[in-house]
């Protein structure tokens, strides 16, 4: 006889043996109903369930969805970030700008309240333009935004103001319609009779570019003294009498067998400097 507990053994194993064939045959059995079955509803759902259980790899990869997921989120608040900063930056940059701007305009409404304000002593009737470019191969030449549909001709006097003194900024060279080309006193192809305050002697001014201004031709023993003030001559073809030019800041004798003297001029209107220009016109030449 076999004893009890041998029989108790082998009942164990049976039934141990049974759970392990039975487990591999009912889920091959529920898979091929799944893939029987179509794919709809409460069909996908169990597929999904038992393929994450079941297989390792769905269970990684759902991992690494998850994990992409984050990821995609993180970096998409960065840009966001990176996109808030650019445009907080660029409204910054915008706010300098036009305070700068302001700042402009204020200044340049006082000049022009200045010259509004300016009463000269002559009847000197023109048109105000503001400085639209500056020539770069002549640096002292700039084009203006007025031409001749605002009166403007060529060969007209411009002025400037300088510290609330209207001087002389220099002649029209060109004009078309709406613009017109200005060369400033410091231009080397600029001239202009000129007379000085002390003596009344004249001159010829002309422009030296990087060099000082001068006026030629004054007598050897004319006094001139630094400080002197220079006016446009009544002898000019150009400019009416009695505009400012400038102050003398040096006299030159260079020469043993010289006849003139040569006088170095700091015009009152600053060239680099200029903004607006006053065009003077309807004035009769001599």
């Amino acid at each position: 006889m076999v004893p009890p507990r041998k029989k108790a053994v082998k009942k164990q194993l049976y039934v141990s043996n049974r759970r392990r064939f039975l487990f591999p045959a009912a889920f091959l059995l529920i898979s091929s109903l799944l893939m029987i079955l179509p794919l709809e509803g409460m069909v996908v759902s169990v597929k999904a369930v038992l393929s994450y259980v079941f297989i390792p790899q769905v269970r990684l990869a759902h991992g690494a969805v998850k994990y992409a997921e984050g990821v995609s989120t993180t970096v998409q608040e960065l840009l966001n970030a990176h996109q808030e900063n650019r445009e907080l930056k660029q409204q910054l940059e915008m706010d300098h700008l036009l305070t700068a701007q302001a700042e402009s305009v204020f200044k340049e409404n006082e000049r022009l309240a200045a010259a509004l304000n300016m009463t000269p002593v002559r009847p000197w009737k023109g048109v105000w333009a503001k400085v639209a470019y500056r020539e770069p191969s002549q640096w002292n030449a700039v084009v203006i935004d007025k031409g001749f549909a605002d009166g403007i001709e060529e060969r007209s006097a411009v002025l400037s103001l300088e510290q609330g003194q209207e001087g002389l900024a220099g002649v029209v060279m060109e004009v078309m319609e709406n613009t017109s080309k200005v060369l400033l006193v410091r231009d080397e192809d600029f001239s202009a009779a000129v007379v000085l305050e002390r003596g009344q002697e004249e001159g010829l001014l002309t422009g030296g570019g990087v060099q000082p201004v001068r006026i030629k031709y004054i007598p050897l023993l004319s006094e001139v003294q630094k400080g002197d003030k220079v006016f446009t001559s009544s002898t000019s073809s150009i400019f009416p009498a009695g505009i400012l030019v400038g102050r003398v800041r040096a006299v030159r004798q260079d020469g043993s067998f010289q006849t003139a003297q040569t006088v170095e001029i700091e015009p009152l209107v600053r060239s680099s400097a200029v903004k607006e220009l006053f065009v003077i016109s309807g004035q009769e030449k001599p």
